[in-house]
């Protein structure tokens, strides 16, 4: 099953495509569209919209995961993320693919096990778990992989979806609280980490 995550932005928009087989995740593509200042807000959604139907086209994901807008953020922010996700849901619309919003905290606990964590915290463990030899880069891109991640194991697509039937099992039926394959490697993956999650002080920068 492939799974597409999204960090949203008109500035910088990171992308996660990732592949679950089993209990197994693996990285498959990842990095970040960043557009210039210097061109109108129409050049830079039309530069986004192009770029997430052309992952969308080459990667055939089954679902795709975005960052849910929180109006508790900088209000400009907030806005430039409204205008992003307004054409990387028109994309998927257009595609006809199920999207699955995700709220930051619940993609930091599935991921690092702590609905806090920060950046550097939720990139190791993305690390961990896609079995990279390092944290990717830039924190966008290791933001959306932590996206997709979260949709590989909690989201299901609508029982009127016309790819549903390609999922596996595990990914349709409701499977009882930590049994999955899917959690059983975050922990092990926390082990492996010695907690560093939890333990790494906060950076300043």
């Amino acid at each position: 099953m492939i799974i597409l995550g999204i960090d949203p932005g008109t500035a910088a928009l990171g992308y996660g495509v990732i592949e679950r087989t089993g209990g197994r995740l693996r990285a498959v593509d990842f990095g970040c569209l960043q557009t210039s200042p210097d061109d109108g807000l129409p050049v830079r959604l039309n530069a986004i919209h192009r770029l997430v139907a052309e992952l969308l086209a080459l990667h055939q994901p089954v679902i795709m995961g975005v960052e849910r807008l929180f109006f508790s953020r900088n209000a400009q922010t907030a806005f430039a993320v409204g205008q992003a996700r307004g054409v990387v849901l028109l994309a998927a619309a257009q595609a006809g693919i199920d999207v699955v919003e995700a709220t930051p905290s619940a993609v930091k606990l599935a991921v690092a096990g702590y609905g806090a964590a920060d950046k550097e915290q939720v990139g190791r463990m993305v690390a961990t778990i896609l079995g990279l030899d390092a944290i990717p880069r830039p924190d966008d891109a290791s933001d959306a992989l932590a996206i997709a991640i979260w949709s590989a194991n909690t989201a299901r697509p609508s029982d009127s979806g016309a790819r549903a039937g390609v999922l596996d099992r595990a990914a349709i039926a409701p499977i009882a609280r930590g049994q999955t394959p899917y959690e059983r490697a975050v922990a092990e993956a926390l082990r492996a980490a010695g907690g560093a999650a939890r333990r790494s002080p906060a950076r300043r920068d």
